[in-house]
């Protein structure tokens, strides 16, 4: 499961980029994931779990995660078709030639996070 250490390099990059700002806790954290990104929601969702149990961590059992689905598109430089593929590289689902790109659905980032300066118990 990759998704525990793509987690991991996330909320590194959330913690780091928080304490720059004065933030001592998170709130939520929003990421975007694409259908065609090889990152599978419901395991990144657990790997979260695992790092709300951590107690070295800047979020915590309070901070939520809002994952946000990119549907996989793609256009057809031959005929002009948009169409949503299974794969990256995609026949066209209307004359099935293979000169297509990818519009959205790799993507894997984070959107966005809120974060308190206030310890709030």
């Amino acid at each position: 499961m990759h998704e525990l250490s793509l987690m991991g390099e996330l909320l590194h990059i959330v913690e780091e980029d928080a304490r720059q700002r004065g933030f001592i806790k998170i709130n939520s954290i929003s990421v975007i994931v694409g259908d065609l990104s090889n990152v599978l929601p419901d395991a990144l969702e657990l790997a979260f779990s695992f790092f709300q149990t951590q107690s070295d961590c800047i979020i915590d059992e309070e901070t939520q995660l809002l994952v946000i689905r990119e549907e996989a598109k793609a256009a057809c430089l031959a005929c002009g078709t948009d169409f949503v593929p299974d794969y990256r590289i995609a026949l066209c689902s209307q004359c099935n030639q293979t000169k297509t790109v990818l519009l959205s659905g790799e993507t894997f980032r984070i959107e966005s996070y809120e974060g308190s300066d206030k310890n709030e118990d």
